[in-house]
């Protein structure tokens, strides 16, 4: 099952060629994850926020422009230990047209500790539920 955020083109996120900043599709894609994670419900206190990230890519399609509408598909491709990596789609949200792709690769993470930690069984069980369906994963 996918997880979808929808993200309105702002001008300030636009260049002088007037189509998307590359910069901007990382905002895009943080919003998605981070409205994700608390969706799992990793939470939303910073206090005791438990996620990392380790990397981060962004692979750029199509041209995105002022005032479109997007939406950043989300879903689960891999589950470790503790960490599990995260696939994005950013389409057109009215045609469906892939823009970018998008991966990050998290870790479960003590910031107290300043180390990894085992995903807890309950978020575990959350993120299968978005695990790629295999054929999807076999295109990344």
């Amino acid at each position: 099952m996918a997880y979808e955020t929808k993200v309105k083109v702002r001008f300030c996120e636009t260049d002088a060629l007037g189509h998307i900043s590359n910069i901007s599709y990382f905002i895009y894609l943080e919003e998605a994850r981070t409205d994700f994670f608390i969706d799992l419900g990793f939470g939303a206190d910073l206090e005791d926020w438990k996620v990392i990230l380790a990397s981060a890519k962004c692979d750029f399609v199509r041209q995105g422009y002022y005032n479109q509408k997007l939406e950043v598909v989300t879903e689960v491709l891999r589950i470790g230990r503790s960490s599990f990596t995260i696939v994005h789609r950013i389409q057109d949200a009215e045609t469906g047209e892939l823009i970018a792709n998008g991966e990050a690769s998290a870790v479960y993470f003590d910031f107290k500790a300043q180390k990894s930690e085992k995903i807890p069984d309950n978020l575990r069980k959350m993120l299968e539920k978005h695990l790629v369906k295999e054929s999807v994963a076999n295109d990344q």
